[in-house]
């Protein structure tokens, strides 16, 4: 209805242009919002306070004129001019009832739209290094990132879904040193474990794979891997330096095949199992990026050397720097360490600029709320390539907390305590997972309550919403073990018999659905789709509780019947762009 109103208002701007020979902004964008009250209308629109500067008309004066020259709708009741300039349509009652026919021929393309007119968007989300499962804290990153890639795609995007692999760099050693310890450890030889290496069970069962795979091929003796090394932290001395020292000794021991065997094996594993975890938890991706192909194919070489010739980057302290300040970040960036190692910030301008590269017309990176810093940086360096940095967009999402009952649970990948992502779902399933991570803004605090999240209570968000759905087809199948029969088109004929009050504020509410999709979209927060269903749902059980649908009045009760099933496909529609499943039964 946004679109037909906006039309109208275009076709009255562009009769009163050519009366009165005004010159109009070559592009003129009219927005419509939902009416405060109903002494304001159902929809407003405030494009005669825009345009009355350019225009040279007071705001009033413009608005009657436009809704002077309104062409006839046959949903618009009337349109009043109000305020200092506010254009307010009432809409018949007919336009509310047309909704459930729509959403019965639309079906599961309701609520799609042609807002994002096939513009490429590409989504970079979790991007967790590749040493360890996933935590919960991935969790809430994976199921953002995949409802507004959802949702975007419902607004008519095309989206592109991306997990940048960090495959390159110094966790990546620490990552091999710690798997080749395990391994020895279970050929025999008797290591003590450093301080800053990874632990947990997952380093055990890469170390086992190996050993049954290569047997004595990377065999190499405590002495020969450790003596003459600095001391670690439990002996005195600094961890950092100890583990950069190992990961040394380790590469020149083995060689360069077979340290890079350890490596590709250690990787291997980890990324099998983040992908295996991510698409059992309905997240899949168009592309896994690797960042030691960025490096390996020169890519990084090459951006750096864009940067050089652009004048912006400059040597101090044997490291390569770039001025990053000239383009509003804090402090310049080290992209080339002493030792001549490329850097992460370095992959990144790599990463970033190939993006827009590929042709993507924007690019939105879902970053943990721990990387804040990364934003100007990354900003920086597309500035430095001439780029527009509002292309990009960053999503900062905080990490839940999860708690069963009072106790915090914890969550360190480096100690190997912490919840994976499939312990969670295994524990509370998918759908209450998904829909928990995104009810609220990414940026918001989450505390993930276990105990209500596997709770069948009204308490329960996604319980209450999947209820209402499975309610519906409780409803459908009395229908049918009473014998029954519905008929839709009666029933769509006779809409206008619903004029109880929970009736009408379900049809408005169904209304809404399109537009909540194009505004999620627009404002990348798909937890409005989920605060929508929640109202949704609320009204559907208060109205499921105060009236009988299957009654005798054949055409009332078809009427009841045709909204009752718009609802339960609206839900659906909602829940899988969350991510979340729609139950038959509960």
């Amino acid at each position: 209805m946004k679109e037909e109103l906006a039309d109208l208002l275009r076709q009255a701007l562009q009769s009163l242009a050519d009366s009165e020979s005004l010159s109009l902004p070559e592009s003129v964008d009219i927005q419509l919002e939902r009416g405060r009250g109903s002494g304001h209308g159902d929809y407003a629109s405030n494009l005669a306070m825009r345009l009355a500067k350019p225009v040279g008309k007071p705001p009033r004066e413009l608005a009657t004129a436009l809704v002077e020259r309104l062409p006839v709708h046959p949903h618009v009741d009337r349109a009043e001019v109000a305020g200092p300039g506010f254009i307010n349509f009432f809409l018949t009652q007919d336009a509310a009832n047309a909704v459930v026919e729509r959403i019965h021929r639309e079906a599961g393309e309701f609520g799609r739209s042609n807002h994002g007119a096939g513009e490429r968007v590409i989504i970079e989300y979790v991007s967790a290094n590749p040493t360890g499962p996933l935590h919960v804290g991935h969790g809430r990153g994976a199921a953002f990132g995949g409802a507004l890639g959802n949702v975007l795609e419902a607004a008519g995007y095309d989206v592109h879904h991306e997990y940048y692999v960090n495959d390159a760099g110094r966790q990546i050693h620490i990552l091999a040193v710690s798997v080749l310890i395990r391994y020895l450890e279970h050929r025999g030889e008797a290591i003590e474990f450093p301080a800053n290496g990874y632990r947990g069970d997952y380093i055990h069962a890469i170390a086992r794979d190996l050993e049954a795979e290569a047997g004595e091929r990377y065999r190499i003796t405590a002495s020969e891997l450790t003596d003459g090394l600095p001391a670690d932290a439990h002996a005195g001395g600094d961890k950092e330096r100890y583990i950069d020292a190992l990961t040394d000794r380790a590469r020149t021991l083995l060689g360069p095949t077979h340290y890079r065997e350890i490596v590709d094996a250690s990787i291997e594993a980890i990324r099998h199992d983040i992908e295996e975890d991510l698409a059992a938890f309905g997240v899949r991706y168009d592309r896994w990026f690797s960042e030691r192909d960025l490096v390996e194919t020169g890519a990084v070489e090459r951006a750096l050397q864009r940067l050089q010739a652009a004048g912006t980057l400059y040597e101090q302290d044997g490291a390569q720097w770039f001025r990053s300040t000239d383009y509003g970040d804090d402090k310049d960036r080290v992209v080339r360490r002493a030792d001549g190692q490329t850097t992460y910030f370095a992959s990144d301008i790599a990463y970033h600029l190939d993006k827009f590269e590929r042709g993507f017309g924007r690019a939105i990176d879902v970053f943990g709320a721990d990387h804040h810093g990364y934003m100007a940086r990354v900003r920086a360096s597309l500035a430095a390539f001439d780029h527009d940095t509002a292309r990009l967009e960053f999503r900062l999402v905080q990490f839940a907390i999860l708690y069963r009952g009072h106790e915090r649970l914890p969550m360190s990948t480096r100690s190997g305590e912490f919840v994976t992502l499939r312990e969670l779902r295994e524990e509370v399933g998918n759908d209450a997972a998904r829909f928990f991570y995104v009810m609220r803004r990414p940026e918001q605090h989450l505390d993930f309550d276990l105990e209500l999240a596997k709770s069948q209570s009204n308490d329960n968000p996604v319980y209450y919403i999947q209820y209402a759905h499975a309610r519906v087809c409780s409803v459908l199948r009395q229908m049918t073990d009473r014998g029954i029969d519905h008929d839709l088109d009666r029933g769509l004929g006779a809409i206008d018999r619903l004029s109880e009050d929970h009736e009408q504020l379900l049809l408005q509410t169904l209304g809404r659905y399109t537009e909540v999709v194009e505004g999620a979209a627009i404002s990348h927060e798909p937890h409005q789709i989920a605060q929508y269903l929640r109202e949704l749902a609320g009204g559907f059980h208060t109205y499921y509780n105060a009236h009988t649908f299957l009654v005798e009045d054949a055409a009332l009760r078809d009427a009841r019947l045709a909204l009752i099933q718009a609802i339960r496909q609206v839900i659906r529609n909602g829940l899988g762009l969350l991510g979340v499943s729609a139950p038959d039964r509960m």
